[in-house]
């Protein structure tokens, strides 16, 4: 038996059918065609209005991204609402942190100015959530970028899918996006209930411990929708941080933290009044074993002692990218313990952090230091790192250690944002024995 045709299924409005037929230019014609084409594979019924978008197609990983951007530029297209950009593959205000081949160098810009030809914000990061504006609570959206999705859902309110390369700009040439998944209320309530209550208070409230969280509610929900109890004090990039490697981990877009996030004033709120499908103790035990996960290295979760001999080559960190704040926190541990010569320590961020930076004389002293701070790229999908892969790399994202080892060739080491500083001072492995007792 034939699918049903989703241009006889989906809803559409004049708007809609207008635009399908080219009265609005060849470009949102395409656009319209795959939207409403991704409305029927998500087996949804009609097409919403959307507020804003972020765009991670935006990024080069082969030509196919190029030449579709290139198609949608040659048709006239324009973006309908306001439009963040994800990071590119190029430092642009800094060009000589790029270490690719220079065919890939001419094939990411041309990427990278092909979206803002069509009107995107050129923000080029990972966090717009970040930057201002940045969407108000239950306002509908179509962000990609797995991390920017969950922040989005979870700790602003606000309403998107799951989005990727390709249908994330059609949604801003048009406007719309399918009603499916988080736009709706009714996908948005909690299933599975991490309880955290029963560990250490001190441990509860370590900012370095949450990707770890985050990273074991991604391997236990999977997909669906976690509710976490006894995260009351997280701040933002705590929140930022766990979201990151809970999407990496898994595949969550949204998450509740009860007396945190918005949609979570109560565990009945998270839960929409129902029962939870699954109820998980969370034990110190269980999140040392996530923290010994993030490490591709043998005993690198052992204590100093034992993991002290271990090289560390390369430290980076600002995935997602740094804000402010973790800058703040960053530089004076930085300036205790500046990296030795052999380390390559590398942060980035986006260019409202770095103007921050620029601001305060911040960005010179950590220069001064030997770190390097990238703009508009990220270590994780670009080829910045100058350091030959296969040795050591050390990082305090958890999305940063679930990916490097694929993506850049480094076993990884996971640990706080002082070890890694402090490990980059020694040139060795350097462990906090009150993580790792």
């Amino acid at each position: 038996m034939a699918a049903p045709d989703p241009f006889e299924t989906v809803e559409l409005t004049d708007l809609d059918r207008a635009m399908l037929s080219g009265d609005h230019g060849e470009a949102a014609a395409v656009a319209m065609r795959i939207l409403v084409a991704m409305a029927g594979v998500y087996g949804a019924d009609r097409l919403l209005d959307i507020e804003g978008a972020h765009i991670d197609g935006c990024l080069y990983h082969g030509d196919s991204g190029v030449d579709f951007a290139e198609l949608l530029v040659a048709g006239g297209a324009r973006v309908r609402v306001p439009t963040t950009l994800n990071v590119g593959g190029l430092d642009l205000l800094h060009p000589e942190e790029f270490a690719g081949t220079a065919e890939r160098r001419v094939k990411a810009l041309r990427l990278m100015e092909c979206y803002e030809a069509m009107g995107c914000r050129t923000i080029w990061t990972c966090a717009p959530y970040q930057t201002t504006p940045r969407p108000a609570f239950g306002q509908q959206i179509a962000w990609a970028e797995s991390n920017a999705i969950v922040f989005a859902n979870s700790v602003l309110g606000a309403r998107t899918h799951r989005y990727g390369d390709f249908i994330d700009i059609c949604a801003a040439i048009t406007g719309r996006a399918p009603a499916v998944g988080f736009h709706l209320a009714e996908n948005r309530r909690g299933q599975v209930v991490f309880d955290l209550r029963s560990l250490p208070h001190a441990l509860r409230a370590a900012p370095w411990l949450l990707p770890a969280i985050g990273y074991l509610v991604g391997e236990r929900c999977a997909n669906r929708v976690p509710v976490l109890l006894g995260l009351e004090d997280a701040d933002e990039d705590g929140l930022k941080a766990l979201g990151a490697a809970a999407a990496s981990a898994g595949a969550v877009a949204l998450f509740h933290a009860v007396g945190s996030t918005p949609e979570a004033p109560t565990l009945e709120a998270a839960l929409g009044g129902r029962d939870a499908e699954e109820w998980i103790e969370v034990a110190a035990a269980d999140l040392r074993a996530g923290l010994r996960r993030l490490s591709t290295v043998r005993d690198a979760a052992a204590p100093d002692g034992v993991a002290g001999s271990l090289r560390i080559d390369v430290v980076a960190l600002g995935s997602p990218h740094f804000s402010p704040r973790e800058f703040a926190e960053l530089l004076p541990i930085i300036e205790r313990h500046p990296p030795a010569e052999s380390v390559e320590f590398v942060v980035c961020t986006n260019r409202v952090s770095l103007a921050h930076l620029e601001r305060g004389g911040d960005l010179e002293r950590l220069r001064g230091h030997g770190v390097r701070v990238v703009v508009d790229t990220c270590v994780v999908v670009a080829p910045i790192l100058r350091t030959p892969s296969g040795g050591v790399l050390m990082t305090n994202s958890g999305k940063f250690a679930h990916y490097a080892p694929g993506n850049v060739g480094f076993d990884v080491v996971f640990g706080s944002l002082s070890e890694c500083v402090q490990s980059a001072h020694a040139g060795r492995l350097r462990r906090d024995p009150a993580l790792w007792p």
